[in-house]
């Protein structure tokens, strides 16, 4: 897809299919397509003009099946990478939340905890 100045609006980046001009991926536009929110909201969300949302969403349109197929094994990556910093992490977690609360912050350590609780608490 180009623009009226016949540059790319659309171009391939190492972090995938990007906005030119950003840093955005259409894999991020397509979080908010899939959830069917409205192009006004994923305007103002991301900051785009009017030219930038509209060439994103023609091309994912008009490459629905490419976009697509690389969108889920952008999801699986995540996912993967996900799964592997929580292993990675998990005996640091777990070290850190039975740790004793700062000197002289105690009651801030507190309130954090019983706010986790609440939070935890919530359906």
């Amino acid at each position: 897809m180009t623009s009226a100045s016949n540059k790319p609006a659309i171009i391939r980046t190492e972090r995938g299919l990007t906005i030119a001009g950003t840093r955005i991926t259409l894999y991020d536009v397509m979080d908010y397509v899939i959830s069917q929110y409205p192009p006004k909201f994923i305007q103002g969300l991301f900051e785009l003009t009017e030219a930038q949302l509209k060439a994103a969403l023609d091309y994912i349109e008009a490459n629905r099946s490419e976009v697509e197929a690389e969108y889920q094994q952008v999801i699986r990556e995540t996912e993967e990478l996900r799964q592997y910093y929580e292993e990675q992490n998990r005996e640091r977690i777990a070290r850190i939340s039975t740790s004793p609360s700062p000197p002289g912050l105690e009651a801030a350590w507190e309130k954090l905890q019983a706010s986790k609780a609440r939070h935890l608490l919530q359906p």
